[in-house]
């Protein structure tokens, strides 16, 4: 299968991937011919990119971090909680119990990440209709266990920086959601409006029964920087603690890979590049150095165009060397679908080089459907 922008979609390809609503809930099974009400249906999603089966990307399945029920039960959890907890407005006087609910969720996203034999950060919402605020909150968990995982957290650890990933947003239950669905830009108030979304998840978590209290500083300063230009008290360097600097990369990479209303989503190598940007000034460089390593920066199911002029469908990650995939060629130089696609393995052909990302634009080749 491949990856096709929304936008490209053309009456009778067929889903390649199953396409979930905020509930976990499957929309489109894999396999329905798209027709134009449903290719209407999805822009009306704002979901970015659909999986599509054909005969050249035959065989090319994407690795998926998380069962189906896993996805679904954490998503119906978050759901469930945070719209409750949105529905108050005195949360600082009593508890929710929040700590039973989603210990139990951060077991099952832990137990299907650890299963992995090399853990892999794998885009998690190109399929997935839903409420951007629990959608955010799964991925940011599942990334940051990924990289916790690489670093080498006990089990204890884990807990805490998983809690903390899956619950870091929480204060935006709190948030007006005429600021927090704003598609243009926010107005300075407005902003000052949104950073308070930290310190409330803070006052949230901070006396939860079963919420490890790192798991609320992780809510506190997720988007305080090294530098001292983050939020809510400027803090530097060192005074972050390593959790929180874990959940800011996750975060700052699911919102630029995510569709929103008003920006289409980066692809991971665009993303990648972007975080590199605050290297040493925003984000500590060794965590962002795990973090590219741990991250498949071209997604199997990516069309990508060649140094040779050749243009192809990444097929397979290698862990060790993810900027290095396996490629389906199946386009000449000239633009001609080949008739014997083939595999080249870039972990090996050292000389060929992607030059290119075909993710807006009309493809270089006619693929079948």
């Amino acid at each position: 299968m491949r990856l096709v922008p929304v936008g490209r979609l053309q009456e009778g390809m067929r889903i390649g991937k199953k396409i979930f609503n905020d509930e976990g809930v499957v929309l489109l099974a894999d396999g329905v011919e798209l027709t134009p009400p449903l290719i209407r249906r999805l822009v009306e999603l704002d979901i970015g990119y659909v999986h599509i089966e054909d005969e050249l990307t035959e065989g090319i399945r994407i690795p998926e971090m998380l069962h189906e029920e896993t996805r679904r039960q954490a998503l119906q959890n978050i759901r469930k909680n945070f719209q409750r907890l949105s529905e108050t407005s005195k949360i600082a006087k009593g508890y929710f119990h929040l700590g039973k609910d989603f210990t139990k969720v951060l077991e099952a996203i832990l137990n299907d990440v650890s299963r992995q034999e090399q853990p892999m950060i794998m885009l998690m919402d190109m399929n997935t209709a839903d409420h951007y605020l629990y959608k955010h909150s799964l991925n940011v968990c599942v990334y940051t266990l990924v990289l916790g995982i690489a670093f080498g957290y006990t089990e204890q650890q884990m807990t805490a920086l998983g809690l903390g990933a899956l619950l870091h947003d929480i204060g935006k239950t709190q948030i007006p959601q005429r600021v927090l669905a704003k598609p243009q830009k926010l107005t300075e108030e407005e902003y000052k409006v949104m950073q308070a979304h930290t310190e409330i998840g803070y006052k949230i978590l901070k006396d939860e029964p079963n919420i490890p209290l790192l798991a609320a500083h992780c809510a506190f300063q997720h988007h305080e920087r090294l530098n001292g230009s983050g939020y809510p008290r400027g803090v530097q360097g060192k005074d972050i603690h390593e959790y929180a600097q874990w959940v800011a990369l996750a975060d700052s990479y699911d919102a630029m890979t995510s569709h929103r209303v008003y920006r289409p989503a980066m692809l991971p190598h665009q993303a990648v590049e972007v975080l590199y940007t605050g290297s040493g000034t925003l984000y500590d460089q060794q965590k962002l150095e795990l973090f590219r390593d741990k991250v498949a920066i071209y997604p199997p199911g990516l069309t990508v165009k060649l140094s040779t002029g050749e243009t192809g469908v990444v097929s397979a990650i290698h862990p060790s060397t993810p900027h290095r995939p396996i490629v389906r060629v199946v386009g000449d130089a000239e633009g001609r679908s080949l008739k014997v696609p083939y595999e080249l393995d870039l972990s090996r052909s050292l000389s060929v080089i992607i030059t290119e990302v075909d993710s807006a634009a009309e493809p270089a080749i006619s693929f079948e459907h």
